[in-house]
């Protein structure tokens, strides 16, 4: 693990980033945007199925806003890489760098679970919101919260 590590950090891009404060920045503006376009587009998505926005169907709303979503988790993942490729060896033992790590695991699969099972096509479908999806909802608000938490914590944790 430690020779992947340190590999990584030896890394062309990683390298460039650590030489240049204005690539650095960019890069961590574009995380931050991933971010922001994730956060905001489910955040909506989750508050509308735990009923607000209730004049706006969840069909209108569910597949644009989850679609930007997924755009987000994919640039924070590949953006998040980068990032992390400047001292990969500190990262991973960093408390909060892991537990931001775990919430976006659990948020992706949360609403992958939610997306891939027949509830949501129901529901799209002009179907009821079931307690289950709800609460998905609610989990789904929790943990981008916790992970948005855990992200800024990372460097006080250093």
């Amino acid at each position: 693990m430690d020779a992947l590590l340190q590999a990584l950090s030896g890394w062309p891009v990683a390298q460039a980033l650590r030489g240049s404060v204005a690539l650095y920045a960019t890069v961590n503006a574009a995380h931050i945007l991933a971010i922001g376009l994730v956060v905001g587009s489910l955040a909506t998505l989750d508050l509308r199925l735990l009923g607000a926005f209730r004049a706006t169907p969840v069909a209108a709303l569910g597949p644009p806003l989850s679609r930007v979503a997924a755009f987000g988790v994919a640039l924070a993942v590949a953006t998040g890489f980068l990032l992390f490729s400047v001292r990969p060896a500190e990262y991973v033992q960093n408390p909060a760098f892991l537990t931001k790590i775990a919430l976006v695991t659990l948020g992706v699969l949360n609403a992958l679970l939610l997306h891939l099972g027949g509830r949501w096509r129901d529901i799209l479908a002009g179907g009821a919101i079931s307690p289950r999806v709800r609460m998905s909802a609610l989990l789904s608000l929790l943990i981008w919260t916790g992970a948005i938490l855990a992200g800024r914590w990372i460097g006080f944790l250093e």
